[in-house]
């Protein structure tokens, strides 16, 4: 049995399985045994599942990026103004958005690879400007379809395709396209850490920096690029943010960063680099979000959610600490 639960995929897939044996029981009348109930669910993580994506990427070098809410809200303010507000072509709001988003997680990586800047103090600073940026470009308000004029007056702008689409369902309305977009996601990332050299470089980097900088890993160009690359996966979460409440709120992806945190600790990536994967990542959405659905259909309230979710947070990393030091 210890050696099982020394592998973090064992432990992973044994929570996820301990949170579906717990839907099973508290089923609230058989509703956890609806399709309609699990669809939701990934529906509900998906935007959490692609920012944990990009942090996967981030924390496997040993860092941390607390900044992709603040970048979720300011991509998802970007894209909105420029696809209602000037009526840009979808192609170019999309472009436009992921861009600002990547700017953020370069200027991130920028301090942490160039600058040498612990990533906690880089990725803070980045959360408050990022946030700033959003209200800055959104005036302070949330950016819908009601586009003021010059007399001041309001007209309602219908939403451009564009949002429409991330917001519909394929398949007979079965899977979200939000959940298509996190699973194209998670696959990119995976061909990224195991199928390319920078993946290889990444692992290196957290598991021992210096010895990878005289092993001539490009070391700051490896973590420059894994901020970026978190930076773009705040972007997308972002444009699917925005397409869910058909608005730019630059308050949106308040502690998002935590969550996406908590999925890859729980999944069984180290925090202190090196060791991990997106696949771990996956389940430790998975498990994050149907405990909060089991929650939620047995009427539990969200103080108590919210407890008993950061309760087990540190459960996981507690256990996890255990099975490494055995």
């Amino acid at each position: 049995m210890k050696k099982f639960f020394a592998h973090p995929a064992a432990r992973a897939l044994f929570a996820l399985l301990l949170v579906m044996i717990i839907g099973s029981i508290f089923n609230a009348d058989e509703t956890f045994f609806k399709w309609g109930t699990h669809r939701d669910t990934l529906r509900q993580m998906s935007t959490y599942g692609i920012l944990a994506c990009g942090m996967t990427v981030v924390i496997i070098t040993g860092g941390i990026d607390l900044a992709v809410g603040s970048v979720l809200a300011l991509s998802a303010v970007l894209f909105t103004k420029l696809s209602i507000h000037y009526d840009w072509p979808p192609a170019a709001a999309v472009a436009g958005a992921l861009a600002g988003a990547m700017a953020a997680g370069f200027l991130s990586g920028t301090f942490t690879a160039r600058f040498g800047v612990q990533p906690f103090i880089a990725t803070l600073a980045m959360m408050v400007f990022a946030r700033g940026m959003a209200k800055w470009v959104s005036g302070g308000e949330k950016v819908s379809t009601y586009v003021q004029q010059t007399d001041g007056s309001f007209s309602y702008e219908e939403p451009p395709a564009i949002m429409n689409f991330l917001n519909s369902g394929l398949f007979n309305n079965n899977i979200a396209v939000v959940t298509i977009l996190f699973a194209i996601s998670a696959l990119v990332t995976w061909v990224l850490l195991s199928r390319l050299r920078w993946g290889r470089y990444l692992y290196a980097i957290g598991g021992n920096e210096e010895a990878a900088r005289l092993s001539a890993v490009p070391v700051r160009a490896v973590k420059l690029l894994a901020y970026s690359y978190s930076g773009l996966l705040a972007g997308l979460a972002g444009l699917c943010q925005a397409a869910q409440e058909m608005q730019g709120d630059p308050e949106a992806g308040v502690s998002y960063e935590l969550t996406a945190i908590a999925m890859v600790v729980i999944g069984g990536t180290s925090l202190m680099g090196g060791r991990g994967g997106v696949g771990l990542t996956i389940v430790g959405a998975l498990t994050i979000s149907y405990l909060e659905k089991i929650l939620s259909i047995n009427a539990v309230g969200e103080a108590n959610r919210l407890m008993l979710t950061g309760a087990i947070i540190v459960g996981a990393v507690l256990f996890q600490r255990s099975q490494n030091n055995a």
